[in-house]
């Protein structure tokens, strides 16, 4: 394999790697949110689930986004 295509592939996997750091980091921006605000207002883990379930539905949204916008540009 010559260097240009090893470093496409090195490429490609960061790329692709992307999709799942922006799922896992959505899921932890919602779930300390959470935990931030129920310290603040003193609600019992109640804005730790809201938010956790608000930062799933983000990542999965962010993942789809990612995955179409390649799935674009390989065309």
């Amino acid at each position: 394999m010559d260097n240009g295509n090893k470093k496409k592939d090195n490429f490609n996997f960061l790329e692709y790697s992307s999709i799942g750091f922006s799922f896992i980091f959505s899921i932890l921006a919602g779930y300390f949110i959470g935990i931030y605000l129920d310290k603040l207002f003193n609600t019992k883990q109640v804005m730790t689930i809201i938010f956790l379930f608000l930062g799933i539905i983000s990542g999965f949204a962010n993942m789809i986004v990612i995955a179409l916008k390649f799935g674009r540009k390989k065309k």
